[in-house]
């Protein structure tokens, strides 16, 4: 089964139930800088490619994923910037003072804003919270993290106890994902679960 993970909403907090975790905000992007004087802000994008911040019709600003103090915003024009870059005009920022005072903050949407993905590839923000186990039953812990390396991408998988594992998501050792049962199979190999 190839398994392919986009970084879009790396930074989703985890949360136990299927169905909580996908009606949350996800991380779009950071506002990076003001662009111009007339309030553009430049934010650089999560993700491979920049298509769900170009197309969003509305936003949030916020300091953490999923903060309660978050600001909504209508976009106003959306506009391609420098590498892994986009400029976005905001309702209610119209200065480039206003702009720069929004930097560092976070760029969050709905999931629904995202493209489906091809079946077999996931967004990251729909496997942190997930129950790791091997073929035999042997659990792991849930998925805390995910590190972009290399080759492949690693779960940072932690259990009850704190105790934690990096499984690579290579096709050969991922046999299954349930996102609804919120459950990841992976390969009965001596030596994967070994603790960090």
């Amino acid at each position: 089964m190839p398994v392919r993970l986009d970084r879009t909403g790396l930074a989703t907090a985890p949360r136990p139930d299927a169905q909580t975790v996908l009606r949350e905000r996800i991380v779009l992007g950071e506002i990076v800088g003001a662009h111009g004087l007339r309030g553009e802000i430049r934010v650089r994008h999560a993700g491979d490619e920049p298509d769900h911040l170009l197309a969003s019709e509305v936003v949030w600003l916020e300091r953490i994923p999923n903060d309660p103090e978050s600001r909504r915003r209508s976009v106003l024009r959306t506009g391609t910037g420098r590498g892994g870059e986009v400029r976005l005009a905001l309702e209610g920022v119209a200065t480039r003072e206003a702009a720069q005072a929004l930097v560092g903050l976070l760029v969050t949407g709905s999931p629904e804003q995202l493209p489906e993905l091809p079946a077999g590839e996931y967004y990251w923000y729909e496997l942190i919270g997930c129950l790791v186990e091997s073929e035999s039953g042997e659990p792991a812990g849930r998925v805390r993290e995910i590190w972009e390396t290399g080759a492949h991408d690693v779960l940072l998988v932690e259990d009850d106890r704190g105790v934690r594992r990096l499984i690579p998501t290579a096709a050969a050792l991922m046999k299954s994902v349930d996102l609804e049962a919120r459950r990841i199979v992976v390969v009965d190999l001596p030596g994967l679960f070994e603790p960090v």
